[in-house]
């Protein structure tokens, strides 16, 4: 049985519109944008890149929604519900935990590697 192929991410063309919606919108216009370059079977897990301008906008991460990120450019700083904040830069590879919780601010223009699982709630 042949396996799958290795594939890589790219953002090729303009990618699609992520916004933000209005009422977690905090500051700037980030006008966010996203190239999904794969998604799984059950589409559980997906991953790709992601790039936005500068702003700060409300998170709330479902219980079953991970998320691992890599700053390919710029600076994020996420601040959970009890205003603990973390900077990260490029360079930087960070995850954030299901139920989370708080702010996203892009200090700069951001691009980064995502990949996303959302585990299936038990019933």
């Amino acid at each position: 049985m042949n396996s799958p192929p290795a594939l890589r991410l790219e953002a090729q063309g303009p990618g699609e519109a992520s916004p933000i919606r209005a009422e977690r919108l905090r500051e700037g216009d980030p006008q966010p944008r996203a190239w999904n370059g794969y998604t799984d079977a059950t589409g559980q897990f997906f991953a790709g890149q992601w790039a936005a301008g500068p702003g700060r906008w409300e998170v709330v991460y479902e219980p079953h929604e991970e998320e691992f990120c890599v700053l390919l450019e710029g600076e994020v700083r996420l601040t959970d519900g009890a205003g603990l904040a973390q900077h990260y830069r490029a360079g930087d590879a960070f995850v954030v935990p299901g139920g989370f919780r708080g702010e996203w601010c892009n200090l700069t223009p951001v691009r980064k590697h995502y990949a996303i699982m959302l585990l299936k709630e038990s019933t």
